[in-house]
């Protein structure tokens, strides 16, 4: 056997709070690799609700990579959410009509952050929170409730609010020669062969893998 079917909405059985969230997305710009799960008693498959703010006509997307593993509660803020910050007041008086639709602001106007993208193999704790646009690399790991406000380095552990990083996983050789391998990007089969070097902390034997 080669690992859980990747289309299995829940690969735990008996276990539905476990989710593989590809299978359940609708919105064409939230990304999710496969086998990335998330977590969560109360509808796992609902992984959507959490991303907040997140209006088609803006277009920005969220991208999460592959065997991620997403803990109950953790909310990804888009663009949406952003108010014009430029002029005395912030509040949203356009959205209302009724003759306030005459200071609507222009597209260049509001803050807008890009896309959020989360790497492959992250680890996203309990209840955090991902503003807009962030970009959060491979092998990261961010503790519970943490809100991240800005980029996190590959390999690096960060948490609090705002995030900080409170360490690095690895050297930075190590950092550098696991991005290469990439080995969330081999078959599954391969990863299969070599579960055993992928979840040690043996950077020569994974990287003398067939």
């Amino acid at each position: 056997m080669n690992g859980p079917d990747p289309t299995n909405k829940h690969p735990m059985a008996g276990f539905p709070r476990v989710c593989f969230i590809k299978n359940t997305i609708s919105n064409p710009n939230i990304i999710v690799g496969d086998y990335t799960y998330y977590d969560d008693p109360d509808d796992s498959e609902n992984f959507e609700r959490n991303v907040l703010y997140h209006y088609p006509f803006i277009g920005d997307k969220l991208v999460i990579g592959k065997f991620c593993a997403l803990a109950q509660g953790i909310k990804f803020i888009m663009n949406g959410a952003n108010h014009k910050l430029a002029g005395f007041s912030t509040y949203p008086f356009s959205i209302f009509g009724s003759g306030w639709e005459k200071v609507m602001p222009q597209p260049d106007e509001l803050p807008f952050r890009g896309d959020t993208v989360v790497g492959n193999d992250v680890w996203i704790g309990y209840e955090s929170l991902v503003m807009p646009g962030v970009q959060i690399g491979h092998g990261a790991i961010v503790a519970a409730r943490s809100v991240v406000v800005a980029n996190v380095k590959p390999y690096t552990v960060v948490g609090g609010n705002p995030a900080t990083p409170l360490k690095e996983r690895f050297a930075p050789e190590i950092v550098q020669e696991l991005l290469q391998i990439a080995w969330w990007d081999w078959s599954i089969e391969k990863v299969t062969r070599n579960l055993r070097h992928i979840v040690s902390a043996d950077i020569k034997a994974l990287s003398g893998a067939t």
